[in-house]
Formats: C-alpha cells, structure tokens, sequence
C-alpha cells in the first residue's frame, strides 16, 4: 500500500478573482504528490457563479477536494467592504471543527482569510498566506503598521501627497487600496490586522516571478517592510499562475471565430474584469474614441452600474447595447470591431495572434495573464489596489501605459483614440511591445523544470512533504 500523501488545505476568501488563482495553487501542489482539499466559505452577496467553474475543477482534477463550510449568518448591518472580513471570521468555528477532524499537513490561507490564523495556531497547524496581487503590494502590506505609526493623518486627507515605502515606487495617497483610504474604518483596520498576521505565519505564497518585481522581493527578503522587532517569514514566488484553460464557460467561440479573421498584432482587446462597470456617458465616450482611432478593437460592454448596485447582489443585467452606444456605432464599425456582452473568454483573446494591445484596470490576474501571452497593456483602473497596480506598471516594470483622467471623472473620447493610436502605430508602442514579449520569455522560463518559480515551488513541497 502506497503512504498516505500529505494533506494540505487551501482557504480562499469567497469571489471568483481569488478562487481561480488558489485552484491553480492547488493543481501545482497535487501535480506534486500532496493531497489537496479546498476549504469554501460562501458569501451571502457573492454573485459570481461558483457552482459551474467548480464542477469542471473537479471533474478535470481528481486529486483535488472541496469541502464547503456551513454558511454563517451575518448581522445584516456589515458595510459592503467587510463582508468577506466577516464571513471568515464568523466561519472560524466551522474551520475548526473541519480541521480538527482530519488535521492537515499545512494550510494556505488566502490573505482576506486572516482571522484562520488563530484556528491554525490553536491546531498546531502551519499556516502560510497566499497573495493573489504582486510582490509590491506585499512590500506595502508589510509595511502598512510602520506607514500607520508614522502619522495621524488617513490617505484620505494626504491628497495628492506621496506614500513612500521601501522597494516600491512612491505613489499618490488618493491611488493606495480604496479600503484603506481612513484610518479609522473598519476595513482599515481589518487590514492592518492582515499585515500583523503575515508576520505570524510560516512564509508567505506570492502570485508573481522574482525577476518581474525584483527591487520589491529584494527588500522584502532584507526585512526592510517589516516593524521593527518583526521577522519577515519566508517568502515563495510561485507565478506566473494564470488560468490553465477556461474552465466551465464554452460562449467564448464567437471571440475566438471573430480573431481569426483579423491580421496578426491588429486588435486593441477591453475589458476591465468581473467588477469593473462604466457609466454610460463613460461607455459613449470609450466608443467615440476607438471610432476617431480606426484601430481593430475586441470590446467586452457591461451594463452600467444601477443605482443601488452596491447593494444589490443581483448579476448585473445584459447590456442593452442599442441604448448604450452611440447611434450607428456598431454598423460604422463593422468588420473591424465587435462588441460582445458582458463576459469574453479573456486568457484565449489574450492569447490569440490578432490581438496587439490590452486596456485592462489591472487587477493582478489580468496583468499575469497579458505578461504570459506578451500584450503590452494600457491601464485604466477602476478599484482596490488596481491605481497602485497601475503606478508600478508604468513606472516601475514599464510594461503599460496608463490613460489619462483614470482618476478623473470621466477619460474622454480623445484619450481613448490617442492612446489607442499610439501603442499601435508608434515606435513608443513598438518599444512596450518588445519588452512585454522579453517578460513573456522570462516568465516562461520561471515556470520550466529548474526555472525560478517551480525550484522554488518544489523546495517548499519537499520540505513539507519530509516535516
């Protein structure tokens, strides 16, 4: 009879963005001989349609587990923003029962899934946190209690000032995570919760390559992030980890049909993530500039966000596309446009020959994802730490150039056709491109036999395996 491999446990936090990354995780490590069970915690406002993606997981990777937490009953009066800081504090007790029945291994433990720690801790349990963003954001994290001690003010008051941290490019006070923007907020404090605990755990999982964000690691792996009488845990990059394939969604042929038949490098792709939502004088505007701009364009429209969104679970409705866009939009446009509902197949257009440019909000999925298939990216972010993600795109790995008035009110048509037309038909564009696609090969070679993120991988396996 073979040993019984060891088990380890993956805790996301609830939402789509998460849960894809940590799945990923997940087949690395059962790929390596581990035993992998996800634990899930299901948020009463979560609206993404789990239930589909999970099914193709599982019947595609019988290694892998899930084992759902009785869901938790909220009070009712939680601002938005500390739902999901709830729910996992709030599923504590479930997560101990599960745990204790069958006591893992090790347990990876999502960064919004803090509050586990303490199950982890109590169980004698190595716990390690995987972060879904970059090493920068980490470097950041880390060092939020030092930014904290060192003034009263919240970023909200700074303004326009700058935020300065060791191994990151300094950033306006307005672009930091939009849950931290007061100080005495309670997302903000949950977050300052979050660092601390990252100092409690046995390392740190990151979704990046060393060689992408290396002044950051290199700080990180010095202690500099840390307060002081802090040790930094050790830190593991694991990525580039984007979607192996689409899993459960097969609506995506019409993209991919459309790509074929567009020259090589032509067609600027939009689309702004699962979240992301412009009004409709927004959504005119983005129109008029990619008409003025007689470029090839891939749009992904959502519906504008209603009124009471916030606190309306209900999926956003079909674009009504005839009442969006401008009068004719679509017929002057034929051929060398389409515009599809809601959702397109974004790993496969990215990585599709026709496509040449991506205007993204920079969620770190979605950077992974053009990095590994080399399309240079134009930023427009929209939420969370999407405006930081941006600054240290453009300034710090140059691999995007943002759009202006992303910060504004509204990015006018204007913008939209310059930038357009810039990152396709200027040498300043030819330049992105060629040194996105030198990222691309690195972060290939990061993820073959011996390259940097899989000897890391493996090391970390190897030694749970032998504890």
């Amino acid at each position: 009879m073979s040993p019984r491999k060891p088990q380890v446990v993956l805790y996301p936090s609830p939402g789509m963005g998460h849960l894809v990354s940590m799945i990923e995780l997940g087949k690395l490590f059962a790929a390596r001989g581990l035993a992998v069970t996800v634990a899930l915690v299901d948020s009463p406002h979560d609206t993404s349609a789990t239930g589909p993606f999970l099914a193709g997981v599982s019947a595609a990777n019988p290694d892998i587990s899930f084992h759902r937490l009785p869901q938790v009953k909220l009070l009712g009066s939680e601002p938005p923003e500390m739902l999901t800081f709830e729910v996992v504090r709030l599923s504590n007790p479930h997560l101990r029962d599960f745990l204790a029945g069958d006591t893992p291994a090790v347990i990876v433990l999502d960064f919004f899934c803090g509050a586990a720690i303490n199950v982890a801790t109590e169980l004698r349990i190595p716990a390690y946190f995987f972060c879904t963003s970059g090493a920068q954001i980490l470097a950041f994290l880390l060092h939020l209690a030092v930014l904290h001690g060192k003034s009263t003010r919240s970023f909200r008051e700074m303004g326009q000032e700058l935020v300065h941290a060791p191994g990151i490019t300094s950033f306006p006070a307005t672009h930091a995570i939009q849950r931290l923007m007061d100080r005495d907020s309670a997302p903000y404090k949950a977050f300052l919760n979050m660092s601390t605990n990252m100092f409690r755990s046995q390392g740190i999982i990151v979704n990046t390559f060393r060689s992408l964000e290396p002044r950051a690691m290199d700080t990180i792996v010095a202690g500099l992030c840390a307060p002081s009488g802090l040790r930094t845990p050790p830190v593991y990059c694991i990525g580039p980890l984007i979607k192996s394939e689409e899993v459960g969604v097969k609506r995506g042929d019409e993209c991919l049909a459309w790509l074929d038949t567009q020259p090589k490098g032509s067609v600027v792709f939009l689309s702004f993530g699962s979240l992301g939502r412009f009004s409709a004088k927004q959504t005119r505007k983005v129109a008029a500039g990619l008409e003025a701009s007689g470029q090839r364009f891939l749009w992904v429209v959502r519906s504008p966000p209603s009124d009471n969104s916030s606190k309306n679970s209900e999926k956003p409705p079909e674009p009504d596309l005839d009442a969006l866009l401008p009068q004719g939009f679509l017929e002057r446009t034929q051929g060398r446009g389409l515009v599809v509902k809601s959702w397109a197949p974004q790993r496969d257009v990215l990585a599709h020959d026709a496509v040449g440019c991506f205007v993204t909000h920079c969620g770190w999925n979605s950077v992974l994802e053009s990095v590994m298939a080399g399309v240079p990216m134009l930023a427009w972010p929209l939420y969370a730490e999407q405006l930081m993600n941006t600054v240290f795109l453009e300034k710090e790995m140059e691999l995007a150039v943002a759009m202006e008035g992303y910060d504004k009110e509204v990015v006018e048509a204007e913008e939209v056709a310059k930038k357009v037309r810039w990152m396709m038909d200027s040498d300043g564009g030819r330049v992105l491109r060629e040194r996105t696609l030198a990222v691309m090969r690195r972060a290939k070679e990061a993820l073959l036999e011996g390259g940097e993120s899989e000897a890391t991988l493996a090391g970390l396996v190897d030694a749970w395996i032998r504890a």
